[in-house]
């Protein structure tokens, strides 16, 4: 085979793998503005949203574990033939308590295509250079999933009803299937499933999100008991969460999507029920914020290339906060699209930098694990963000939730600052 046709064919995988990654992000927004029309009632939207976020989070650590105990192709195909079926029945749900069974199930569907893709990612491109260029491409197509949602909700919620944003998916994930199809088939690795660390870890983030979602502390208590059983369970020498993968990357990547999945469903809901705006309007509203998620991704990873991830990681905290301060104490329609784009600009700074620090400090055998740990931070951040943001919403104003999501944003700045260099992967040659 030339080394043209080669490279065009794992170009094709890159994009399939993309698309594949681009569906779960869409579905951890593209709800958002639909919520209103799929319920009235402000705990059933918060659980829409978060049913899914709740299961793609605590499946992602055993989800790459499974990738590299069974292999990431066979993982990655079962994953996306799961979403598109599971998403042709949330087309077809008659209730919101369907709606929210479906979503959990969708999670772990998600949940199995993450790691498994960074994994197949990290085979095709051994070159630490051409993978951080990779990852960039990934999450410059996978990313604008993860705001493209809103404007594509609002579209199709205005035009075809909520239903259609859940049919979308399954074409989207055929074609991925076509394209993904000369992935390359990884060695499975011999072990167990980590029965305590799993249940442990969906046990502490349920318990966590039905508190703060629900009004009840007192379920704090059964929540930190659980966490504390996760961490004892990894320190098993066959945990699926090796200690050593630990970082300040990890809560780094929790804290950039408790901002963003926070934010948006801050301002999804206010723009809605405040300044009355149809959902076509609230998704074109998030414009702004789109647009630099369809190709910084990619200059980012360029630049993480030559200089390492932490200026980059920074400077994108540091712009997701800015717009987000600026959308709290600004009601202006031009400061609006300002504050939108630098959070845009932020995120598409911020988190191809982390994923490339995360997954290329780790050792080869491991990147489906750390992938699948970095990912389970951000979803763990987002179920939280959504929970704690709308809880203060309900109990103070949109000023006070964006606020609050500012400061946290700002404390992710300070922790990447201080995040120490590890690996010579972190700051990949120049190709």
């Amino acid at each position: 085979m030339s080394r043209s046709v080669q490279a065009g064919g794992v170009a094709r995988l890159l994009i399939g793998l993309s698309l594949g990654y681009f569906l779960v992000m869409l579905d951890t927004t593209i709800v958002t503005v639909a919520l209103p029309a799929m319920s009235p009632s402000l705990s059933e939207q918060q659980w829409i949203s978060n049913g899914y976020t709740l299961t793609f989070a605590a499946f992602l650590l055993t989800a790459g574990a499974w990738s590299d105990r069974f292999g990431a192709r066979r993982v990655f195909f079962t994953g996306l033939a799961a979403f598109a079926v599971l998403s042709g029945l949330s087309a077809l749900a008659f209730s919101a308590a369907m709606v929210i069974a479906l979503r959990v199930l969708l999670g772990v569907a998600g949940a199995l295509l993450v790691p498994s893709s960074l994994s197949l990612i990290a085979t095709a491109y051994p070159v630490p250079a051409a993978r951080a260029k990779a990852m960039g491409v990934w999450a410059a197509l996978s990313g604008t999933g993860l705001v493209a949602g809103p404007l594509l909700g609002g579209v199709l919620t205005q035009a075809f009803g909520w239903r259609a944003i859940f049919l979308v998916n399954v074409p989207a994930a055929l074609i991925a299937l076509a394209l993904s199809a000369a992935a390359p088939a990884t060695p499975p690795k011999p072990g167990r499933t980590d029965v305590t660390g799993q249940v442990s870890a969906i046990v502490a983030l349920s318990t966590l999100t039905y508190a703060l979602v629900e009004g009840r502390p007192w379920v704090l208590a059964l929540s930190a008991v659980a966490a504390a059983v996760f961490v004892a369970a990894q320190r098993r020498p066959d945990a699926m969460f090796p200690p050593r993968l630990l970082s300040r990357g990890l809560l780094a990547g929790a804290i950039v999507n408790f901002g963003l999945s926070g934010v948006l469903f801050v301002l999804s809901l206010y723009f809605q029920e405040t300044r009355g705006y149809s959902p076509s309007s609230t998704g074109l509203a998030f414009l702004p914020l789109t647009i630099p998620t369809a190709f910084n991704p990619i200059f980012t990873g360029r630049l993480v290339a030559r200089i390492g991830p932490r200026v980059p990681a920074v400077s994108g905290f540091a712009l997701m906060a800015s717009g987000t301060f600026l959308q709290a104490f600004s009601s202006s329609a031009v400061l609006s699209v300002i504050a939108l784009a630098l959070l845009g600009f932020g995120v598409s700074l911020a988190i191809p930098s982390l994923l490339t620090a995360v997954v290329g400090s780790a050792p080869r055998e491991l990147a489906g694990i750390a992938g699948g740990a970095l990912n389970a931070s951000r979803q763990t951040g987002a179920v939280i963000g959504v929970a704690a943001l709308g809880a203060v919403l309900n109990a103070t104003t949109p000023t006070t939730a964006l606020a609050t999501a500012g400061v946290v944003l700002c404390a992710g700045a300070a922790i990447v600052a201080w995040e120490p260099q590890k690996a010579a992967a972190n700051r990949a040659p120049r190709s």
